[in-house]
């Protein structure tokens, strides 16, 4: 979380809301919450929404979310903050996706990242320094049976090594 957390609460989502009604990508999202009818049980698809128009959640967009749904700024920061696809940060221009899930651990899925770290001095969950990368782990992605799998830009790829790590991600870099 930010600095801005230590401004009180009142005060810091006026902040958010006067900042919001400028901004189109805020208007687009109250009306997606809008057709849920501002329902809580709305809150992932929700998240969704946000990230797609801002790219990912800030603590703002989370406080907005969270006033205009009427939940606890806990509950909705809980929330991105326990599934994998949401990202609190600006991501790269391009991502890797390292799944840490048994299948894939036991099959070398530590190594992959090890080496991608090595040679991007990128650390899991950071982006290289010309944000032409970013370095993502995923509890489990659900592919057990092509393990170690490895999704870039979205894109499961199977039975990945080092070395075809390396060589897809070189290609963006």
């Amino acid at each position: 979380m930010n600095t801005t957390l230590a401004v009180p609460p009142k005060t810091r989502l006026q902040s958010v809301l006067d900042h919001a009604s400028g901004d189109k990508r805020f208007k687009i999202l109250e009306v997606h919450m809008k057709k849920h009818q501002f329902r809580q049980d709305a809150l992932i698809e929700v998240l969704h929404k946000a990230q797609e128009l801002f790219g990912y959640l800030e603590d703002d967009l989370l406080l907005f979310i969270s006033a205009k749904l009427k939940l606890p700024p806990s509950r909705v920061y809980g929330v991105a903050t326990f599934y994998h696809f949401f990202q609190l940060k600006p991501q790269g221009e391009h991502t890797c996706v390292v799944c840490l899930g048994t299948a894939c651990y036991v099959k070398g899925a530590d190594k992959i990242i090890s080496g991608i770290q090595e040679k991007y001095k990128i650390k899991s969950g950071g982006t290289t320094a010309d944000n032409k990368l970013s370095l993502l782990t995923a509890r489990c992605i659900g592919a057990c049976g092509i393990a170690p799998a490895v999704t870039y830009d979205g894109h499961v790829s199977p039975k990945q090594t080092i070395e075809s790590a390396l060589e897809k991600i070189k290609i963006w870099i």
